[in-house]
C-alpha cells in the first residue's frame, strides 16, 4: 500500500498541466504555516488557571514561547532528515507523514493543556508537530523547482507563499474557536469589597469556609477577553480559555485538509522541460550553474555553509518577534496609545505579519529571477539593519510623545522586516538551486533548514531573555520609587518581599504604575531596545556573508553519468 505512495507511482504525463501542483503545495503549507500565528495563544496559555489574569500556578511567557522553538527546530531537524528521504520516495508520502505528525501534534498538546502538563504541548506540538513542519515544508520545494525550470524563484515563492499566509488563515480562525469555548471564571466581586489576604506571595479570598488563590482583573486585562467582563476579583482555576478545544479542532482540520493536498501531488519525468522552451546558455550568468552537486559533497563546500549563516541571521533577526508579536505591540504601545492598540488591534496585527509575510516571499521570490538572489539578499540585509534600528527609536519617542505618527513608523518598518523575512526563506531554494544545480536540492534545503532550527532557539531566547532582563530592572527600578506604605497596602506585603511577589505574579510593571510617583515614565515601550540593536547587529554578519557567496569550485560538480539520482 506505501508502495504505491512513492515517485515513481505518480509521475505525470507530458501533457500534464503543471499549474494543478501548486494548489496542493499551497494547501499543505497554509495550514502549516499556522505556526506563525502562535503568539495568539501567549495570552491563553500563561493564564490558563486564572483565565482573566495571571496565577501562581500559570505557565510564565518563556517556558511558552520555547514551546515555538522547539517548533522550529525540529522543522529544520525533520527537513534535514526528510529531504533526502523525499528525494528517494516523492512529495506524495513524505506530505502524508507530515499531516500524520502536524495534525496530531495537535491533538497531544491539546491534552497537555487539559491536563496542565506542559512536557506533553512540547511533546506534541513542539517535537511531533515540528517534524510535520519540516516534512510538509520540503515535500513541494524540489517538485516545483522541476516543473517551473524556467521561473525558480516564482515557483519556490508560490510554494513558500502558503506557509507565511497560514497565520493570515489561522489568526482569524484561532480567535473565533478560542472566543467558541471560553468561559469566564467565578466573580467574587469589586477589588475594595474582597476581603485578600496576602500567603506566599499569593492574593486569597474566603470562598464557602475555604481560601483560596483569586486574581484581581483590571479593566485593561478584561479588554481582551471575548465576552464582556466586571474588574474585579475572579476565582483561579474556574472557567476555560478555551484553548485546549481549540488545539483538538485544528488538529482534526489540518490532518483532513493535508491528506487531500498530499494525495493531489504528480512528479514530472526525469528531463521534462516546459513546451516552447530552452535552458539559457552556461555562461549567461555565472552564478547559475548548469552542474549538479551531491547532496552530501554540498556540505563540504565554503558556499553551503555561507549560505547557512545568511539564512539564520535573517531568519533569527525576524522569527523572536514574530514569535511574541501581540505581545510586543501590547507592550510598546498599549499603555501609551490605549485607544488604538486594544486586543483587536493587537490582533489584526499578528493578520497583517501574516499578509505581508506572504506577499514577500512571492514578491521577493519573483524579483530575484530578474536581479538575482544574491543581490536580493543584499537587499534583505541593508534596509533590515537600518529598520531594526527605527524600532527602539519609534518606542523610545512614543513614551514621551504619545502620537500615532511613532505608531505608524513602527509599524511600517515592521511590515517591511516581515516581507523580507518571508521573501528569504522563498529566495533560498532558488538560490541553492543556482549554486548547487536542481538534482539535490530539495536534500539539500533540507539540510540548510537546520539554520531555521538554530535561529528558532537564538530569536526566541534572545527576545525573552532580553525583555525578562529589562522588566526585572523596570521593576526594581519602578519599585525604589514607589511609597512603601502604599507599595504594602496594594499588595499586602512589604517591598522587602518584591522578589517573592514577582515570582507569584502579584507585582507587575502595569501594577506598581498604578502607586508611582505623577510624572513616572512607563518603561514597558523599551523593553524591546536591547533585542533589536542586538538583531541589527545580526543582519551586520549576514550582509558579509552573503558578500563572501560565490559559484561552487568544479571539483565539487558530479560527473554527467553520475547526474541521475539513486534510490539508495
Amino acid at each position: 500500500m506505501f508502495d504505491n505512495l512513492k515517485k515513481e507511482h505518480i509521475v505525470a504525463s507530458d501533457d500534464y498541466n503543471r499549474w494543478k501542483v501548486p494548489p496542493a503545495s499551497i494547501a499543505i503549507h497554509l495550514c502549516i504555516g499556522s505556526v506563525y500565528a502562535w503568539s495568539i495563544f501567549n495570552p491563553r496559555l500563561t493564564k490558563e488557571f486564572g483565565v482573566v489574569g495571571a496565577s501562581s500556578a500559570d505557565w510564565s511567557l518563556p517556558s511558552v514561547v520555547w514551546i515555538f522553538s522547539v517548533a522550529i527546530v525540529f522543522l529544520g531537524l525533520a527537513a534535514a532528515f526528510g529531504g533526502k528521504w523525499l528525494e528517494e520516495v516523492g512529495p506524495r508520502m513524505v506530505g502524508l507523514v507530515a499531516a500524520f505528525c502536524w495534525g496530531g501534534g495537535f491533538i497531544i498538546g491539546g491534552f497537555g493543556i487539559l491536563t496542565h502538563q506542559l512536557w506533553l504541548l512540547y511533546l506534541g506540538y513542539g517535537v511531533l508537530g515540528g517534524c510535520g513542519l519540516g516534512l510538509g515544508y520540503v515535500s513541494p520545494v524540489s517538485t516545483l523547482i522541476r516543473w517551473f525550470p524556467d521561473r525558480r524563484g516564482m515557483a519556490t515563492g508560490m510554494a513558500i507563499m502558503g506557509f507565511g499566509g497560514g497565520a493570515m488563515i489561522a489568526a482569524p480562525i484561532k480567535e473565533w474557536l478560542l472566543g467558541l469555548y471560553y468561559q469566564a471564571p467565578t466573580y467574587l466581586g469589586v477589588e475594595s469589597a474582597a476581603n485578600l489576604v496576602t500567603e506566599g506571595g499569593k492574593r486569597m479570598a474566603e470562598v464557602n469556609g475555604q481560601m483560596v488563590e483569586v486574581v484581581v482583573a483590571t479593566a485593561k486585562q478584561l479588554a481582551s477577553a471575548p465576552i464582556a467582563l466586571e474588574e474585579g476579583v475572579y476565582v483561579v482555576g474556574t472557567g476555560n480559555t478555551g484553548a485546549a478545544m481549540t488545539f483538538f479542532t485544528l488538529g482534526v482540520a489540518y490532518f483532513i485538509v493535508m491528506v487531500i493536498a498530499a494525495f493531489s501531488y504528480r512528479v514530472p519525468r526525469e528531463g521534462w522541460l516546459p513546451a516552447g522552451w530552452t535552458p539559457p546558455a552556461a555562461n549567461a550568468n555565472r552564478m547559475i550553474t548548469h552542474a549538479h552537486v551531491h547532496i552530501d559533497q554540498a556540505l563540504k563546500t565554503p558556499q553551503f555553509w555561507l549560505l547557512w549563516i545568511v539564512l539564520c541571521f535573517n531568519v533569527t533577526a525576524g522569527i523572536g518577534v514574530i514569535g511574541v508579536a501581540k505581545t510586543m505591540m501590547s507592550d510598546i504601545f498599549g499603555t501609551t496609545l490605549p485607544l488604538i492598540v486594544n486586543s483587536a488591534f493587537a490582533a489584526t496585527y499578528v493578520f497583517m505579519i501574516s499578509v505581508f509575510n506572504m506577499v514577500g516571499r512571492f514578491f521577493w521570490a519573483s524579483t530575484s529571477d530578474f536581479i538575482g538572489r544574491k543581490n536580493t539578499y543584499h537587499i534583505f540585509f541593508v534596509l533590515g539593519i537600518i529598520l531594526y534600528v527605527s524600532i527602539p527609536f519609534a518606542a523610545g519617542q512614543v513614551s514621551v510623545n504619545p502620537a500615532v505618527t511613532w505608531l505608524v513608523m513602527f509599524y511600517a518598518a515592521t511590515m517591511i522586516i516581515f516581507t523580507m523575512y518571508g521573501g528569504g526563506f522563498a529566495t533560498i531554494p532558488a538560490y541553492l538551486a543556482d549554486i548547487f544545480g536542481t538534482k539535490y536540492v530539495g536534500g539539500i534545503h533540507g539540510r540548510l533548514l537546520t539554520a531555521w532550527s538554530t535561529a528558532g532557539v537564538l530569536g526566541p531566547l534572545a527576545i525573552t531573555k532580553l525583555r525578562e532582563a529589562s522588566v526585572g530592572n523596570s521593576i526594581s527600578d519602578l519599585a525604589s520609587k514607589v511609597d512603601p506604605a502604599a507599595f504594602t497596602e496594594k499588595f499586602g506585603a512589604g517591598i522587602d518581599q518584591l522578589n517573592q511577589l514577582v515570582a507569584a505574579k502579584t507585582v507587575t510593571i502595569a501594577r506598581l504604575m498604578e502607586i508611582a510617583p505623577a510624572g513616572t515614565v512607563d518603561p514597558t515601550s523599551s523593553l524591546y531596545n536591547t533585542t533589536m540593536y542586538a538583531m541589527a547587529g545580526l543582519l551586520v554578519i549576514g550582509l558579509i556573508c552573503n558578500s563572501l557567496v560565490n559559484p561552487v569550485h568544479a571539483s565539487h560538480h558530479m560527473e554527467p553519468a553520475d547526474a541521475v539520482p539513486s534510490k539508495a
